[in-house]
């Protein structure tokens, strides 16, 4: 059974990350932009990893710009602004697609495991997963749906 510890992904600085190095912990992986009206999230999102990082919980952001092209810079751009604007700290990886023929498979096996409202595709930024401790993807959350009003789902998956 696939789980989302099976894929690898290319962190920040290019190079490759196996998510088995978050077996165990509950994620929230994130598809974000720097240039966006969700942006602001981002300061929601550090609040979340920290109150409950020590828990065995990670936030990932994977920048993508496929939405009014709002993450147009490069790597270091990104983790400026996410360090300098809201003292991002938890992981944020490399620019991705997360939709289409180039979609990166770890956001084509979440869409096929939980849908959205208006299908498999993701709509916009800042759209988030929750992944509980076995891997398994326990909530998808529409961009609109703020990371406070996800504490209760993550306070429930890290007991479970």
């Amino acid at each position: 059974m696939t789980t989302v510890y099976d894929f690898s992904v290319r962190a920040g600085d290019g190079s490759e990350t196996s998510l088995r190095a978050y077996e165990g912990q509950v994620l929230l992986i994130v598809n974000t932009a720097s240039k966006c009206g969700f942006t602001p999230q981002y300061q929601g999102l550090e609040s979340l990893y920290r109150a409950h990082h020590a828990e065995g919980f990670s936030i990932l952001g994977f920048p993508c710009n496929q939405f009014g092209a709002q993450e147009p810079g490069d790597a270091q751009d990104i983790a400026k602004f996410c360090s300098l604007t809201y003292d991002v700290t938890f992981p944020v990886m490399a620019k991705i697609e997360v939709n289409g023929p180039r979609a990166d498979p770890l956001f084509t096996y979440l869409t096929t495991q939980k849908g959205g409202l208006l299908g498999k595709a993701i709509k916009w930024n800042f759209t988030k997963f929750l992944i509980g401790r076995t891997g398994k993807v326990l909530r998808r959350y529409a961009p609109t749906v703020t990371p406070a009003a996800l504490a209760a789902d993550v306070r429930r998956a890290l007991v479970g």
